[in-house]
């Protein structure tokens, strides 16, 4: 007789592996942050913060975030008879966070509600909703850039302005007229010009009502959903800006033409189209000819976005892998305990802290709408920032996905979805290229912004040897015209570090301060890749305030 083989009722237990973060407080887990806010004018939104904070970190919140991305928008060009719609259908939780970024006033709070602060609240709650879910933050920040720029024009701004300011996000597909709340969108790109928008070829022929027909293309469109578009075009004086509804005001359907979506890298949660306009209805939004300086004024704000989306990306990446390393044991000990380890956890947390507080510093130049130095130091800040802090995102994001090893690479988790989002703000309203152009820009038109810059850095000086020698070569290098564009992404990255080599030496504690200009100062000890900080540095101090919960 043959025997029988032992019935196997389980091959082995599921050991030493971390569970799913979630159900944390975002914000009570990120003290650099907290200090940042208080820092920089808006201490009384604390509280609130903290509500916010426990919110996102919640395991429906998150589950929304994966949902999101999981399950991306749906092109819907006909309806069942054949009549053209061009409607986008999204999952249910696309609209949960477009509902609670419109509710908190992520996108126009601080212009229906004005007081000091309310630009930097808005931009530590836009940093911790990166953490979880970053497609529905492009409509929402075109919104809060579309502010500024409408208000020049009051016949829109009479009708539209109490819509785009309302807490109310409405999902239907209706004429705005009949809604409770509006989101606003941006049509610049063309597939010959990208970034050149002045090589626009797409035309707006007046109608002689005050009202004009716009007909051509724009190869990248994004949010296709929003209830009204900014969008250039070329008149008899030029590359001029126009205010495009989704549908006209005698409630049909405006002759705007999806062509398809694209099949992006990253962002699948948010619907990134390519538009044509057939005659399209439109309003002139600032003067004829003055195209670029109307659509600048808006990319001002979701340049800052930018910035502040990024710090969000990164401080995701680094609370995945602070929690990760926190419950995984490798050779004896737990991963965050590890010396080597430790250095690299550290060295992303202090780069996670300098991008805190620069953008927050950013946004706070943002609520000082009439203070001249203040809109000096955002006129210069807000491309250094864009450029240096969306550079760092997708090396930090890399690095995070490491600490998990094989699975911080397989999709069922986040960091996939981290790591595919992180390059994208670095592309998105003007590359690397134009940023640090544009900051030479800034410095040659308004000499002074440089003089503000300075009067933000001196107090710095004389607290580290290594601060100091590195501002006393920056200057020297600003103040050399030679081969200046070709040096400019030097020249840029330089102003980035030394911002934030002072704000950590003026509000952080020293063993932070002093980390970062022993690395990122000192280009003997800066190393190509995380993990490369000195031996004396306080590795436990950095941890501690990068993720609570460890120590």
């Amino acid at each position: 007789m043959i025997p029988t083989p032992p019935i196997m009722t389980a091959t082995h237990e599921v050991l030493n592996q971390a569970h799913a973060l979630e159900n944390y407080n975002a914000y009570a887990n990120n003290r650099p942050l907290q200090e940042a806010v208080a820092q920089q004018g808006a201490g009384w939104a604390q509280d609130w913060l903290m509500a916010r904070g426990a919110e996102v970190g919640s395991a429906e919140w998150i589950e929304h975030g994966r949902l999101a991305n999981a399950f991306p928008p749906v092109l819907k060009l006909f309806d069942r008879y054949g009549n053209r719609r061009d409607e986008v259908d999204f999952h249910p939780s696309w609209h949960e966070c477009l509902g609670w970024l419109k509710r908190h006033g992520c996108d126009t709070g601080p212009w229906a509600e004005p007081k000091p602060g309310a630009h930097v609240a808005r931009a530590a709650a836009y940093v911790m909703f990166a953490e979880i879910e970053c497609g529905s933050l492009c409509p929402t920040t075109m919104t809060y850039g579309a502010v500024p720029v409408l208000r020049h024009s009051p016949g829109i701004a009479r009708e539209w302005m109490p819509k785009l300011l309302s807490r109310d996000y409405d999902r239907r597909f209706i004429p705005a007229a009949q809604k409770t709340g509006v989101l606003i969108g941006m049509g610049l790109t063309e597939k010959q010009g990208g970034s050149d928008v002045r090589a626009n070829t797409t035309r707006a022929e007046a109608n002689g009502d005050r009202t004009w027909r716009l007909t051509g293309h724009k190869w990248f469109l994004s949010a296709p959903m929003c209830d009204a578009f900014l969008v250039t075009a070329q008149t008899a004086k030029g590359l001029s800006c126009f205010f495009v509804p989704r549908w006209t005001p005698d409630g049909r359907l405006n002759e705007m033409r999806i062509q398809r979506f694209k099949d992006k890298l990253g962002d699948r949660s948010n619907a990134g189209t390519e538009m044509e306009f057939w005659g399209s209805l439109g309003w002139l939004v600032g003067e004829e000819g003055r195209g670029i300086p109307t659509v600048l004024e808006m990319g001002v704000y979701t340049r800052l976005d930018c910035a502040i989306g990024s710090t969000g990306i990164m401080r995701a990446a680094l609370s995945q892998a602070m929690h990760h390393a926190s419950l995984r044991a490798a050779f004896g000990k737990r991963l965050i305990d590890q010396p080597l380890m430790k250095n690299v956890l550290a060295d992303m947390a202090l780069e996670v802290e300098a991008a805190t507080a620069l953008s927050m510093r950013l946004a706070r130049a943002f609520d000082a709408q009439t203070d001249e130095a203040e809109s000096l130091l955002r006129r210069i800040l807000t491309p250094v920032a864009k450029y240096w802090i969306c550079k760092r995102c997708p090396t930090l994001s890399a690095e995070a996905m490491e600490v998990h090893g094989g699975n911080g690479y397989v999709d069922e988790g986040p960091m996939p979805r981290n790591f595919r989002q992180s390059p994208l703000n670095s592309i998105w309203e003007g590359s690397g290229n134009v940023m640090c152009l544009d900051t030479l820009r800034a410095m040659a038109r308004h000499p002074k912004s440089i003089d503000v810059l300075s009067a933000e850095i001196t107090p710095a000086l004389g607290r580290n040897r290594c601060f100091d020698a590195f501002v006393g070569a920056l200057q020297k290098g600003l103040s050399d015209p030679q081969e200046i564009e070709t040096r400019a992404r030097e020249l840029t990255q330089g102003i980035a570090l030394a911002m934030q080599g002072a704000l950590l030496l003026r509000h952080a504690p020293a063993p932070v301060a002093e980390a970062f200009c022993a690395s990122r100062l000192t280009p003997s000890h800066w190393g190509a890749t995380f993990g490369t900080l000195p031996a004396n540095t306080d590795f436990a101090t950095l941890l501690a305030r990068a993720w609570p919960e460890a120590a």
